[in-house]
């Protein structure tokens, strides 16, 4: 019988600990939010999405081959007069790809000025009337910074096009 009272007895004291945790920071809480209301803002209505038929049948497909097929057989429109020379004989720095070449210097003799072009690990010693680059790059004129070009390039319809190119000079320790 002694042992119920001793039981009970902790019982009420581990029952007067009790309480909750953090009652006072709860109730600060609710005391310093009771004045604000959140407001969530309704979401924005979504639009149905509309499919635009292709309604245009005397045009070509833009999806098709046919723009393809034409610049493999090299046809074009024809409206171009620009055409490179296939017949006359390449020259060394032709086999090189224009941003693989390097100018590392210029010389001159007499009126003529000639740049000195890097291509892997040979020099080369050029002039304006030159070709280089895969491009079949003129070119036109050689300065003391820059050799400037003039490439053939074939647009998306088999027609040569005319881009300007240059090769600066590089400093040193490039």
């Amino acid at each position: 019988m002694k042992a119920r009272w001793v039981v009970l007895g902790c019982a009420l004291l581990l029952a007067g600990c009790g309480g909750e945790q953090y009652g006072d920071l709860k109730e600060e809480l609710n005391a310093l939010t009771k004045d604000l209301k959140g407001k969530v803002e309704p979401l924005p209505v979504v639009k149905p999405y509309e499919p635009v038929p292709y309604e245009v049948s005397d045009l070509p497909d833009p999806f098709g081959t046919a723009k393809f097929e034409t610049v493999a057989r090299g046809a074009g429109t024809g409206s171009s007069k620009l055409k490179p020379d296939e017949s006359r004989p390449k020259e060394p720095l032709e086999a090189f790809a224009l941003e693989s070449l390097k100018m590392v210097g210029t010389l001159q003799q007499g009126k003529v000025t000639y740049a000195l072009i890097r291509a892997d690990v040979s020099l080369y010693r050029i002039k304006a009337g030159n070709y280089l680059g895969q491009n079949f790059g003129l070119v036109t004129e050689v300065s003391e910074t820059e050799v400037k070009l003039r490439e053939l390039v074939q647009d998306a319809s088999g027609d040569w096009t005319e881009r300007i190119g240059a090769v600066q000079l590089q400093e040193v320790g490039k």
